[in-house]
């Protein structure tokens, strides 16, 4: 696990910068509510659950429990019992996505982009799941079928997000690409499910991005510069980036009771990762 003193810096300097001018953004009503001061400020809560992915913890509860109550006692002296943080936790939600905007990487020219499948049930509980009823859709990967999100990623050649979107599971891959790639430049590398003449001819026109995919089985084969050739060879470095996010930053598991703490996992998941020092990366330098 990385330095839990480190993690705290970082994020409480986001949020010294980031919570006053959030507050100012926010909407007044003519009803008054009671704010009550929490034991735990913001930039705690938010590094207690980043802090959880960087662990070899499966459970958020255990982890909660035993290292936070116990161990990190010194530095969380004032920490809440387990069930008043849980009610703690969607409120960190829309600082969370800012942070992870602040988490991103750099453009370097080079970038891969894919997605992958969020399951949030097994395919035998379908029917009977009611949490995310109305947000989650079925969807087909080469592996099989699933029913949850697609997470749409974009890293560069040193293994850095440079943007992520989450979209139900039967959104075609492609949909989410001109968003994806809008505050980019130079050659974004995909697979084949991201073939499209149309797709590549408005971002080459409009962004000036060139999108080079894997050609189908069907398709004829185009001449291609052999530096892109041998750079397209190494797209599996996004699906090592994707194995580490689901089976070390555990953004995916079926235990999820609400939408809320759902994006709350995710989010936290994708920072832990852009924290982690030592990213897969293509070292071209």
């Amino acid at each position: 696990m990385l330095s839990l003193d480190a993690l705290f810096c970082d994020v409480d300097d986001f949020c010294q910068v980031f919570e006053p001018q959030w507050h100012q953004e926010l909407l007044s009503s003519c009803k008054r509510y009671r704010h009550r001061s929490r034991s735990l400020s913001l930039s705690e809560v938010m590094t207690i659950l980043i802090a959880f992915h960087q662990s070899h913890y499966r459970n958020f509860k255990h982890f909660y429990l035993l290292m936070v109550r116990h161990y990190w006692q010194k530095a969380f002296p004032k920490a809440v019992s387990y069930q008043r943080f849980v009610a703690w936790m969607p409120s960190s939600l829309v600082p969370l996505c800012a942070y992870l905007c602040d988490c991103y990487g750099d453009c370097t020219g080079i970038s891969f982009i894919d997605a992958t499948s969020i399951k949030v049930c097994h395919n035998r509980r379908i029917a009977q799941h009611r949490v995310f009823n109305g947000h989650a859709a079925r969807g087909k990967t080469s592996v099989g079928w699933f029913f949850g999100f697609k997470l749409h990623l974009v890293i560069n050649d040193r293994g850095e997000l440079l943007h992520v979107q989450i979209t139900p599971g039967n959104i075609d891959d492609r949909k989410p690409v001109v968003e994806l790639l809008r505050n980019l430049f130079g050659k974004v590398f995909g697979d084949k499910g991201y073939v499209s003449q149309a797709l590549a001819q408005h971002l080459k026109e409009e962004h000036d991005v060139m999108l080079i995919a894997k050609p189908r089985r069907n398709m004829e084969n185009r001449l291609m510069l052999w530096q892109d050739k041998f750079i397209a060879r190494k797209r599996a470095l996004i699906e090592t980036v994707i194995d580490q996010l689901k089976n070390i930053s555990q953004i995916e598991h079926s235990r999820h009771r609400s939408p809320a703490n759902f994006c709350v996992n995710l989010l936290c998941g994708l920072i832990a990762y852009c924290h982690q020092p030592k990213k897969p990366s293509l070292q071209l330098n």
